[in-house]
């Protein structure tokens, strides 16, 4: 029977963070040309698995964007489809969430299990911790890494410490303007 794929795909620095230190993210500020793939990713995905801290910061601003002074047709495009998308938050802190979101406060990887097994399209997953519990539970088909050309010396790292080898085989590669690189793997099972 097949299952709904779950990827995670995150911009991340050249050393392997996905936030440099304070949470800063000011190094990953895409070209037209990368923001346009994102939200491409962003229509085609079936269901989004967020965090806490990526969903607060997702929802603080892409509700609205495309009703802001100045959005450009590709951020109200984003801004549409990111609203579109139906999207689990998963937190142990948070009491409610709004828009196409519902909230998960028990067991994650219990959680993206039964989504996985379900019918739909595909999923992405986004948020550190989140994301962490996934690799650890051999949950994410995919790794897609959008790698920057920068050095933070610390932060969050994409990659957790992991208690055993997961095998890969590359399945894409593309660059972007800036010297960035998209590297796509798919989990070897």
């Amino acid at each position: 029977m097949p299952m709904r794929t779950l990827t995670l795909a995150m911009n991340v620095s050249l050393d392997g963070y996905v936030a440099g230190p304070g949470d800063d993210l000011g190094w990953g500020v895409p070209s037209d040309e990368l923001f346009q793939f994102w939200s491409d990713r962003v229509g085609s995905t079936g269901l989004a698995l967020y965090g806490r801290r990526i969903w607060a910061g997702m929802n603080a601003h892409w509700p609205t964007a495309d009703r802001q002074p100045g959005a450009t047709p590709a951020h109200i495009t984003y801004a549409r489809r990111w609203r579109d998308m139906p999207k689990v938050v998963f937190s142990s802190t948070l009491s409610t969430v709004d828009g196409n979101a519902r909230l998960v406060t028990g067991d994650a990887v219990a959680e993206i299990t039964r989504l996985k097994a379900g019918d739909g399209g595909p999923m992405d997953i986004g948020g550190a911790t989140l994301a962490a519990a996934a690799m650890r539970a051999d949950l994410i088909d995919e790794y897609v890494l959008v790698t920057h050309p920068v050095l933070v010396g610390g932060g969050t790292p994409f990659f957790p410490t992991l208690d055993r080898r997961v095998d890969l085989t590359l399945a894409e590669t593309r660059t972007f303007p800036g010297g960035v690189l998209l590297t796509r793997y798919a989990t070897r099972r």
